[in-house]
């Protein structure tokens, strides 16, 4: 679900969201010429508190029981 801000959220309320409910960047791309492949990037940012990526992450299975405990 997205929710709008107001244009007069400060930068403190932003980065609170953002730290809240975690932002994840996923990019692939890959360059070739005539068949052939010159670079391939592939990234995945996160951004999040720790505790979010604790919650989050242990749903998934990325954390190991140990750690999140």
């Amino acid at each position: 679900m997205v929710e709008k801000m107001n244009s007069s959220s400060s930068l403190v309320d932003v980065v609170d969201r953002i730290l809240d409910k975690g932002v994840v960047v996923d990019a692939w791309v890959r360059v070739s010429l005539v068949g052939i492949e010159l670079i391939a990037v592939e990234a995945r940012v996160v951004i999040s508190s720790v505790e979010t990526w604790i919650k989050y992450g242990e749903a998934v299975g990325l954390l190991a029981e140990e750690v999140a405990a």
